[in-house]
């Protein structure tokens, strides 16, 4: 069959909302599902009216205790939206949703920085080996500072945080510092595209940034649009030329944890994202691709 605009399925991806307790995750949710057009009000969860507080006991004590799910359009991707409970006596909900995700949004509180539970967190999405797209909230409030905030999501979280809604070739040059071949990109061409980012994201490389604040609508179609050009297809090939193939020990043909091989070469298609891997056999494996 040939597939056409028409036909062509579209992007799914599985975002994951996860926070500190009262770091806005519930209220930046809010805000994407509002820039999407899945409601047409915008909803407070100090006004007990937020659409994914569906529970009683969560409007009165305006904290979410269940994770829940909304799915929206974001051009020709289709999201599914998964909030999940920030405090740390609920966290047996938000851990039961990690393994589905194929990114994860972190939210930091920018009154706060990076806190107790962020760290708990951040070390989970790492176990899962997750992407990770963080939003600092609360950039409108007093004392808020983007450098320092930055500053400290570097030294306390990982390196790799790089400002994606500031400069643009500051961004470029912060990212291509996450493998050879984007440095070399960047050093021919002065840019990153956006599969090499999007592949800088997928191997956890890069973490995107972005300033805000979700109550405001500040800062939050910057991140939709991040998310919808930088998120890969559960599907697509999170490697590069050298990688080693390792067994999961499923099917029983090998033992999980056995290097098979490394990956030879990329197949791509035309939209620039990888979906084919030619693996090199290990000696003592034998076979063929």
């Amino acid at each position: 069959m040939t597939v056409t605009s028409e036909n062509k399925p579209k992007k799914h991806i599985c975002i994951g909302m996860l926070a500190h307790v009262d770091a806005g995750k519930t209220t930046l949710s809010e805000s994407i599902l509002y820039l999407s057009g899945k409601i047409r009000e915008l909803g407070r969860v100090d006004h007990r009216n937020a659409y994914l507080d569906t529970y009683e006991l969560e409007r009165s004590r305006g904290i979410t205790i269940f994770s829940k799910q909304a799915v929206f359009g974001l051009g020709d991707t289709q999201v599914t939206l998964l909030d999940t409970p920030g405090h740390v006596d609920f966290s047996c909900e938000m851990e039961r949703t990690l393994q589905v995700l194929d990114c994860a949004v972190l939210v930091v509180s920018g009154s706060d920085g990076v806190q107790a539970h962020t760290l708990t967190l951040w070390r989970l999405l790492e176990r899962h080996g997750t992407p990770v797209f963080l939003f600092v909230n609360k950039l409108d409030l007093p004392g808020a500072d983007r450098g320092a905030l930055l500053a400290g999501l570097r030294a306390r979280l990982d390196g790799g945080c790089a400002d994606f809604g500031g400069d643009r070739e500051a961004r470029f040059e912060e990212a291509a510092t996450g493998s050879e071949e984007a440095l070399t990109e960047y050093l021919e061409t002065g840019a990153l595209s956006d599969g090499t980012l999007a592949g800088l994201i997928a191997r956890r490389a890069v973490f995107p940034c972005w300033f805000g604040s979700a109550l405001r609508l500040e800062g939050v179609e910057a991140l939709l649009e991040g998310l919808a050009r930088l998120s890969y297809l559960p599907e697509e090939a999170r490697l590069v030329t050298g990688d080693q193939v390792i067994t999961s020990g499923l099917g029983g043909v090998y033992p999980p944890g056995l290097a098979v091989g490394t990956v030879r070469s990329l197949i791509t298609e035309e939209d620039g994202l990888t979906r084919y891997a030619q693996v090199e056999p290990a000696a003592d494996i034998g076979g063929g691709q």
